[in-house]
């Protein structure tokens, strides 16, 4: 039942035009069984015309509905001019209206529901019921209107509902569309979060590791301790920049979150004074102070605190020269955090900062504006007056809407 079912919905021609057949069958019985009676209007030949052209249209309702309804109005006025009493046939004219009440142009459906209420009327007028009163023919004009009136109104239902179903799978499609564009906004910003994260890990340990390489090697042969102090420095760098590695490669594991302390947690403020003394470890004279009262921070906030002064003392160590300096100033305010990272280093142009550095490769005050942003913070850094550069930064306790 449902290939024949299948079928019939992929060849609806098929089917409109076996009722057709079926129609015209009987229709020519009904015909020419009355053809006879005493009281019959018509000649055979006009009825048998009407009712192939009504016939017709039921064939051909859903290829040209609007053609086949006008056909089948020009059918019915035809009937009143020639005498041609209803017959089997004019079923037709219920099947025209509800087709054009459901797939016509909205100007057909118009004329179909004016055409089938007055189509009862002028039947009734045009042979009124013998023996019948004047309310009884008002009485039966109005009962024949009916199926007119339902074969209308259950077309324009159908079509209703399938703009319904429309506008449902419109809607569907483009809901699909904007979750895979908010799909690759995601990927694409996580992305980039991953990559600030690995640039800053990455820039900040291995400059640290790369100063303690070179200074190993100078002193080796006359100061080996404190060339074993340098590789001490190294292994504990390399150690840190593999742990946070390793939790950076961890998050991109799906369904591998793990909480027992395999990967270690995100740096936060607590952290800043660590990182202050492996810049002094490394040769970088840093000046580390902290105003207000320290308190709990949004882990957000925490870890763009940490990368940004993590960014600029590695810039320091970059492009500050020899014998520079740097400070870092904490600052606790009742509804956010501030941060100042200065040097008096001989500096590089502003230009390769925004760059990313040097070589132009890495995210620099690109990345730290990106940090703040998601966080609702502002950030202001340039050069500073006689030389050096500084780094200001306002990071809100709530982000901004």
């Amino acid at each position: 039942m449902q290939r024949l079912y299948d079928f019939l919905r992929r060849h609806p021609m098929w089917v409109d035009g076996s009722w057709a057949l079926v129609l015209l069958g009987l229709s020519g019985v009904s015909v020419t069984s009355v053809n006879g009676a005493p009281d019959h209007h018509g000649s055979l030949g006009a009825a048998l015309a009407v009712s192939v052209v009504l016939c017709v249209v039921v064939a051909l309702r859903r290829r040209m509905p609007e053609k086949m309804l006008l056909l089948a109005a020009a059918t019915g006025v035809a009937q009143l001019v020639l005498d041609v009493e209803t017959t089997v046939a004019d079923f037709a004219m219920l099947v025209i209206i509800y087709t054009v009440a459901a797939v016509g142009a909205r100007w057909a459906s118009r004329f179909a529901l004016m055409g089938g209420l007055c189509a009862a009327a002028l039947a009734q007028i045009r042979w009124p019921q013998q023996h019948t009163s004047a309310l009884g023919q008002v009485a039966i004009a109005v009962f024949q209107t009916v199926p007119f009136a339902l074969a209308w109104v259950l077309g324009d239902s159908m079509r209703t509902r399938r703009a319904y179903f429309a506008q449902l799978e419109e809607r569907a499609a483009r809901l699909e569309k904007e979750r895979e564009a908010q799909a690759k906004v995601a990927v694409a910003a996580e992305r980039a979060r991953i990559a600030r994260e690995l640039h800053d890990v990455v820039a900040h340990n291995v400059s640290v590791m790369v100063v303690q390489a070179d200074g190993a090697a100078y002193v080796l042969d006359a100061a080996p301790d404190q060339a074993k102090k340098a590789l001490e420095t190294i292994s504990s760098t390399g150690r840190q920049a593999l742990a946070e590695m390793r939790r950076l490669l961890g998050v991109l594991r799906t369904g591998e979150h793990q909480e027992s302390g395999e990967y270690v947690p995100q740096p936060d403020v607590e952290q800043i004074e660590d990182l202050v003394e492996q810049c002094r470890g490394s040769g970088l004279p840093v000046d580390f102070r902290v105003e207000g009262t320290p308190r709990p921070l949004p882990s957000g906030v925490e870890l763009t605190a940490y990368r940004i002064v993590q960014e600029a003392l590695t810039n320091t160590r970059k492009h500050g020269g020899p014998n520079a300096g740097a400070s870092v100033r904490l600052v606790y305010f009742d509804d956010g955090l501030g941060l100042l990272v200065e040097d008096d280093g001989k500096g590089a142009p502003h230009e390769l900062y925004e760059e990313g550095g040097a070589d132009g490769r890495g995210h620099g005050l690109i990345g730290m504006r990106e940090r703040v942003g998601m966080v609702g913070g502002t950030l202001d850094a340039g050069p500073r007056p006689g030389g050096g550069f500084r780094i200001s930064a306002l990071l809100p306790l709530k982000p901004a809407h």
